[in-house]
Parts: C-alpha cells; structure tokens; sequence
C-alpha cells in the first residue's frame, strides 16, 4: 500500500526548517548570504531548482525564517508567565528578554543575521520584522487595541527591539536589560503624559466650526 503524499505546504514548512537549521550551523563561518543559502540547501539535498522555489529571496527568505522561528521560541517560553499578574511595565520587559534570549540560543548565527538585515538594502525587511516580533509580544501582554494605539504601540517596541536585540548579540544580556529598562521607563512617562491631554479636541472643534458654518449656532430653548 502507497503512503499518501504530504501536502505541499507541509513539505515547504519541513524543508525551510531543515534549511534554517543548516544554515545557523554554518553561518558564523560563511555569513548571512547566498552561499550560505546554496550550502544549507545543498546539505538538505536540495537542487538550485528547489532553492528558487522554496527561497525565491534567497538570505533575505533565510533571515525571515530565523525571527519568526525565535518569534516562536520567545512566546513558548512566555507560556509559563502570568501576563494578567503583571503590571504592563513588567510584561513589556518579561516580553523582550524572552525575544533576546530566544535569539540568544542561536547567538553566532543571530551576529550574522543582524549584519545583514543592517545592510541599507534590507533595511525594509529588518524593520518588517521587528514590526511583527512587537505585534507578537503586544498580544502576549494582552493589547486589543484597534484604534491608533494598536499602531502606535508596536512602533515604539519595535524601536525599543531593533537596538535592544543588536546590543543582546554583541554587549551581552546585562547591557540590554539595562537599555530595555531605560527605554521602557521613558515610553511609560510618555504615556502617563499622554493620558492626560484630550488629543480629540482639536478635531471637535474643527467638526463643531463646520457644524455652525452648515446648519448655523444653536438658540438657547
């Protein structure tokens, strides 16, 4: 009796993982680039052919699989945390060093990632990414806004994770702990100064003038 045929889709999901996996062994001899991609391809027994289809980017491919794989191993190692029993400053931290140390486990391989995804031509994608690590730690620690603060959030964490992961690669965990923490402080001032400024004013009042200039001031009853 013939085995049934995996999906496609689970095919590519295996395979990309097998390749991530040989090219974090070899990339702190080769670097973050094509030949490493040809070689972790090659190490899999895979053609160029299966390359082009499964990394039509290539490194760049490479480098996505690497974040969201550590994108993965932060949020299980959270799974053990109580987000609802921390204050948000607390989940915020709990959150990042969980992304620095999951990155850490790869440390060699996340050095040469990290000066790739600096490079100005990949600079789209390294922000991409860290706009999608954020998006990750934000729903852990509990964040359902939809409105601009849904956005707003997630571009001040990823400007907190860019600098603090490059610091975990090359100045250790206790420089970015410490960058993290001073980072987190200043975001939390901001927004107990943000919370009492009514930033809908202006619009109302622009809405109420348009409001008189079509329908004329209310009389008094």
């Amino acid at each position: 009796m013939t085995e049934p045929r995996s999906a496609p889709s689970d095919w590519a999901s295996r395979t990309e993982q097998a390749v991530l996996d040989a090219a974090v062994a070899r990339a702190p001899a080769l670097g973050w680039n094509g030949l490493l991609v040809r070689q972790a391809c090659e190490a899999c027994g895979l053609s160029r052919g299966d390359e082009e289809l499964l990394l039509p980017n290539g490194a760049r491919d490479l480098a996505a699989l690497l974040s969201r794989r550590h994108d993965a191993r932060a949020l299980d190692a959270l799974e053990a945390t109580d987000a609802k029993a921390l204050k948000i400053r607390e989940r915020i931290f709990a959150a990042v060093s969980a992304r620095m140390e999951a990155g850490a486990a790869d440390l060699e391989a996340a050095r040469r990632c990290a000066a790739f995804l600096a490079l100005p031509a990949n600079a789209d994608l390294g922000l991409k990414l860290a706009w999608e690590s954020a998006d990750h730690l934000w729903r852990w620690a509990g964040d359902t806004s939809t409105d601009w603060n849904h956005y707003s959030k997630r571009t001040i964490l990823s400007g907190i994770l860019i600098p603090a992961l490059t610091l975990r690669w090359f100045e250790g965990r206790e420089a970015a702990e410490r960058f993290v923490s001073r980072r987190i402080d200043n975001v939390m001032s901001f927004e107990k100064w943000k919370a009492g400024k009514d930033f809908d004013a202006p619009f109302r009042k622009v809405t109420d003038v348009l409001a008189r200039l079509r329908y004329g001031a209310r009389t008094a009853a």
